[in-house]
């Protein structure tokens, strides 16, 4: 009998703050109302290695840090800033955390490749750039 193992997933690196900032909004928001996406990112939670703040490096997809991606298949490139809900603003390129997208880029560094889920199936992206926001 032989058993199919999947690979581990890559680790993903949060700061104490994110990570804490998150909790608190997945442990609320599962309380309410459990939905897919808070379901993901408390998977994300659970399995990131969590830094001191000054210790993440600056290449690491965090809260408010501008990351840009191509996406493998289409080597259509998109940029976004990574929110809290409140702060998201489509027009502005500021997507929340809750958002797929989102959930799928928090914690990886520039260079890395992310399987991102979509109803049409998985879709790679590569992290192109990654900016922290001013102090």
């Amino acid at each position: 009998m032989s058993t199919t193992q999947t690979a581990p997933l890559p680790s993903i690196t949060l700061s104490r703050d994110d990570h804490a900032k998150l909790s608190l909004l997945v442990s609320a928001a599962l309380a309410s109302k459990p939905t897919a996406p808070l379901k993901k990112l408390k998977e994300e939670l659970d399995r990131a290695m969590v830094a001191e703040t000054n210790a993440v490096p600056s290449d690491v997809v965090t809260l408010n840090a501008h990351v840009s991606f191509e996406d493998l298949e289409t080597n259509e490139t998109e940029a976004y800033t990574i929110t809290l809900p409140e702060q998201a603003n489509v027009e502005q390129n500021r997507i929340s955390i809750l958002a797929p997208i989102g959930t799928a880029l928090i914690g990886y560094r520039q260079g890395d490749i992310v399987n991102w889920q979509t109803p049409g199936g998985v879709r790679q992206l590569r992290i192109k750039k990654v900016t922290q926001p001013a102090a």
